[in-house]
Parts: structure tokens; sequence; C-alpha cells
């Protein structure tokens, strides 16, 4: 008998929202008997998050290196990750990044070491992990480089059923047209369909945007997309992928939200990033793709505007963790 996935959760920044939505998620029976889960964190964290979300937990304990796993009940390894004195909740500091960074490197460990299956985070603060030691682009740059990924990587957003991959994320606008190569279009094809897959959908319908207004007009606009992005869409229809495009990125979305896609490719982070927050900010999850297990988070930021409040929704963490739950049962099973 296949056996139930196993999944690390993280609470994020001390100092924004995620550990009282991390609360609200492990006092969910429902979402516990989906997958067995493991809590790394400190204990000031999470009794700081459960006093402002209100709720009381009962975890088993375990050690970070002796983990134990027991069927709807989540454990806690507790971790050494900062003073109550240094939470200091709506700030960026280094203390705060330190300890997002710490936990996310022993969860990673872990499932390098086979021990887990996959990995929920709740919302990180890039300033703050800069801070506190980041020194890669982003959370999955450090994660591509821990698990020694050579290949294409992807940030996924997923709002209802549209996912979208990206060809560039975190970097300067100024340096998004040079970082465009057909070979980097065709690597975000192919990673969207083959989660969309993992996810359970077998023939995923893949638009890809433009880079320039009106998908260049011709060539009027730009030559992009004739010399770089129509290329690669040829390259994935070869393989077998239902890639479409280049579609101008101001109409992509509107064909999107209709139903006529499952995913769009986008050129740079906020080409797609604004459009799938309006659709749905609340409820999105973002997927790390291409790593050796999955890792998923909500699409919102930290929060700190309102941390410490008791209004955060937990929908988007939730998410994530059903979407991490699938994709490892599946990765399980196979």
């Amino acid at each position: 008998m296949t056996r139930r996935p196993r999944l690390a959760l993280l609470l994020g920044d001390p100092n924004g929202i995620g550990p009282e939505v991390s609360v609200k998620l492990l006092a969910r029976p429902d979402l516990l008997a989906l997958s067995d889960v493991v809590v790394f964190t400190d204990r000031t964290m999470l009794d700081a998050g459960a006093r402002v979300a209100a709720t009381k937990l009962d975890l088993a304990r375990c050690a970070p290196g002796e983990l134990r796993f027991e069927a709807g009940r989540a454990s806690l390894a507790a971790l050494d990750l900062i003073s109550g004195e240094a939470i200091t909740p709506g700030e960026a500091t280094e203390a705060g990044g330190r300890a997002a960074l710490i936990a996310l490197e022993t969860a990673t460990d872990a499932a390098k070491r086979g021990e887990v299956d996959g990995i929920v985070f709740a919302p990180l603060n890039k300033h703050a992990m800069r801070l506190g030691g980041l020194q890669q682009e982003d959370e999955l740059r450090y994660l591509q480089e821990k698990f020694g990924v050579n290949g294409f990587v992807s940030e996924f957003n997923i709002t209802g059923a549209l996912w979208t991959s990206r060809v560039t994320s975190h970097i300067p606008l100024r340096d998004v047209a040079r970082s465009i190569t057909a070979e980097g279009v065709s690597a975000a094809v192919r990673i969207a369909d083959r989660y969309l897959k993992a996810a359970g959908k077998p023939t995923p319908r893949i638009a890809v945007a433009g880079l320039n207004p009106h998908a260049g007009d011709g060539g009027s606009i730009g030559r992009e997309e004739i010399e770089t992005i129509a290329p690669a869409i040829e390259r994935s229809r070869r393989e077998g992928i239902d890639a479409r495009g280049p579609i101008s990125p101001d109409t992509v979305f509107l064909a999107a939200r209709r139903g006529d896609f499952d995913a769009v490719v986008s050129m740079y982070h906020d080409q797609g990033q604004i459009a799938m927050k309006l659709m749905g900010f609340d409820s999105g999850v973002t997927l790390h793709g291409g790593l050796p297990v999955p890792v998923a988070t909500c699409a919102s930021g930290s929060a700190f505007d309102i941390a410490g409040r008791n209004v955060a929704k937990p929908d988007g963490l939730i998410e994530a963790f059903k979407l991490a739950a699938q994709i490892a049962a599946r990765e399980i099973a196979a």
C-alpha cells in the first residue's frame, strides 16, 4: 500500500502573517488527513502565531534529526530560530530573515535525505532574508542551489484552475529582453506542461505571451516574437505540447480567464503576477517547479501591515498545502 505523503511546514517570516496563518492551517483536521506533517519552527514563533489566531494546537514532539509522523496529528521539530524579544511584527529584520532562512535550510536538508516529500512555507520576506544572509536572487534560486539542480526551474503562480510559468523572474526590467532566449521559452513551456500533468491535467493547453506590446505587431514594435518566441513555440509543438502564441500580453489573460487555456507562459514577473493577483490574491498559490520535491507557498506576501491582527486569511496557504500533498502523493505512487 502506498504511504501518505510527508510534508514539512514552515512558518515563514516571524514578523509577518506566516505564524498565524500556519496555525490556522494546522488546526484543520481535514488538511492533516491529506498528508503527514512535520513543522520546522521555533516554539516561540509557533506560540506567537497561536496567540494571534486564538487557537490551541496539540502537536507531537520530535527532534529535527529524528522525525516522527502521526496520522491526523502534526509533529513539531523544534528549532532555535529567534528570541521572543527579537520578534517585531510589521518589520523586516535581520533576525527575522535569518530565522526564515534557517528553517528553509533545515527542511531542504530533510527533503534531500528523503525524510519529507515536499515543503510548504508561509510567506517569506525577501528583503529580510537578504538581511539574514540570503545571497541568491530569491528563494527559488536558493533551493535550486541547495538541491543541486542544474536544469530550468520556474515559479508557478496558480489561481483557481489557471497556472502561469515565466521565462525570467526576479530581475530588473532593463535586463528582461536580453534574457529571453528560445531555450528559456521552451523550458518554461515544457515545465508548465509537466507540472500541470502532475496536478491531474492530462492535456494542458498552454498560451505563450509575447514580450512587446501587441506581441510585436509583426515586427514593428520589436522582433523578439518573430526571432525567439515563435520558434520556441513551434519546437514545443513538435514535442507534443499544446502550446499556442505568441499572444498579445494585453489580451492573453482575458482568454485564459475565459477558459481557453490552462496556463500562460509570461516573459517576466509582473506580466503574469499583476493579472493573477487581480484574479485571486487571497487564494493564489506559488509552486516552485523543477526541484526534486514540490515546494509551495501562498502567492500573498508577508503582509507586515496586518501582521498580528488576526485578519490574515489562510486560504492561499491552505491551497498550497493541498497542491503539494497532491503532487507528492502522485510522485510517491509513480
